[in-house]
């Protein structure tokens, strides 16, 4: 059998606590009081206003009852905010404040710290193949997650 720090699931893993670390660590020094996946949804609702929940949850790969935490965690810190839909009555469209805009903003310059931070020890050329390398792997098993990640849908946040 192979040695536990041979295998793919604990390097991912341990990868993970390292960028998790990384990134509080960098945007806390910053100033900002955000959690990897508040950023993550700050940024698609951004990319795409007036998408509902269920539609993150398919973009950053979240699951949709766990999303909802996250959400109410943005409105709470008055970041974002749920609106009725004018598509659909019983839905809630997702938009970013003026706040939420002007953080995402400000609070870009020390995500890409983290990320180059994450990356370190390795020359551009390492870090673009294990860029490569991480999102062909998660492509071929994104249908095996418990989120798997989903498109935008063609017709979702167009208002």
């Amino acid at each position: 059998m192979k040695d536990i720090y041979e295998m793919p699931g604990h390097l991912a893993r341990r990868f993970q606590q390292i960028a998790v670390a990384v990134f509080h660590a960098e945007v806390g020094e910053a100033g900002y009081d955000l959690t990897p996946v508040q950023y993550a949804a700050l940024a698609a609702i951004d990319k795409n206003p007036g998408l509902d929940q269920v539609t993150l949850a398919g973009l950053i790969a979240y699951d949709r009852t766990t999303i909802t935490g996250v959400v109410d965690r943005l409105v709470q810190k008055e970041l974002a905010v749920r609106q009725p839909s004018k598509k659909d009555r019983r839905a809630r469209e997702l938009r970013l404040t003026g706040k939420g805009l002007q953080i995402l903003k400000d609070v870009g310059p020390a995500v890409l710290s983290a990320q180059q931070t994450m990356l370190r020890g390795l020359d551009p050329a390492e870090a673009a193949e294990l860029m490569r390398l991480l999102a062909k792997a998660i492509d071929a098993s994104n249908e095996l997650s418990r989120a798997p990640m989903k498109a935008m849908p063609a017709t979702a946040g167009t208002t």
